[in-house]
C-alpha cells in the first residue's frame, strides 16, 4: 500500500509565540496568578474583537 499524498505538518511555533506573548503580558502588567488565568481565557476574545474591527465593512446585498 503506497502513501499517496499524506503530509503531516506541525505548527507549534505559532502556539509558542502566543504563549510567550501571554507570559510577557502577565509579567509586564504584574498580574497575579488568577488574573493571569482570566487573561488566558479573555485575551483571545478581545484580540479577535479588535482584529474583526479592522475588516472593511461588507457591501450591501442587492
Amino acid at each position: 500500500m503506497a502513501r499517496d499524498g499524506v503530509k503531516v505538518e506541525q505548527h507549534s511555533g505559532l502556539g509558542l509565540a502566543w504563549l510567550a506573548g501571554w507570559l510577557f503580558a502577565i509579567g509586564y502588567l504584574d498580574l497575579s496568578f488568577w488574573q493571569g488565568v482570566i487573561a488566558l481565557l479573555l485575551w483571545p476574545y478581545f484580540l479577535g474583537a479588535d482584529l474583526a474591527a479592522l475588516q472593511p465593512a461588507a457591501a450591501p446585498a442587492q
